[in-house]
């Protein structure tokens, strides 16, 4: 009984190890000085991703949210200039396997261990007010990325939702 109790010790740690580190991570922050009921408009400075079909995607997905906040997409000249960059890098988790019977019994097995590669996206918007080039709004999302596109965008929809949940922010 205690093995038993002790190998469901051991899972869900390393259950709950496994589901932080592969979290979903939405960061915000703003100048507390800027009243952002003065803006009502924005114009794109820069879209850049490393695989151009994400930038019209990323693109959609903030224009999503800032319309439901009142805001209006205008092509030069916005309150707000807007840059957002996506980049993807690679991570890696360790995995380790136990062959025989060598960690029940203690000694008649071996633990193999392997790093398992995987990607993570991470998306980052600033916000610039136009006459001063000033960053008055900074938003970062990053999640660990699927193998099928679809999922990717839905994930992207998401993390710009909760980006932009608590936009603007109140002066």
């Amino acid at each position: 009984m205690k093995l038993r109790s002790r190998f469901s010790l051991v899972f869900m740690a390393v259950l709950i190890a496994t589901t932080a580190a592969f979290a979903r991570e939405v960061i915000t922050d703003y100048d507390h000085h800027v009243d952002f009921n003065h803006y009502k408009t924005y114009s794109w400075a820069k879209v850049e991703t490393p695989n151009s079909l994400w930038d019209d995607r990323m693109k959609d997905a903030i224009e999503t949210e800032l319309a439901a906040k009142g805001w209006t997409h205008v092509p030069a000249g916005g309150d707000v200039s807007i840059v957002a960059v996506g980049t993807t890098h690679e991570r890696q988790t360790l995995e380790t396997f136990y062959t025989g019977l060598g960690w029940r019994w203690r000694g008649f097995g071996e633990a193999i261990t392997e790093a398992q590669p995987y990607h993570v996206g991470t998306l980052v918007v600033d916000m610039f007010d136009t006459t001063t080039m000033r960053l008055i709004w900074r938003g970062s999302a990053s999640d660990v990325l699927a193998s099928k596109p679809e999922k990717n965008v839905k994930e992207l929809e998401k993390d710009v939702h909760k980006m932009f949940e608590h936009f603007p922010p109140a002066f």
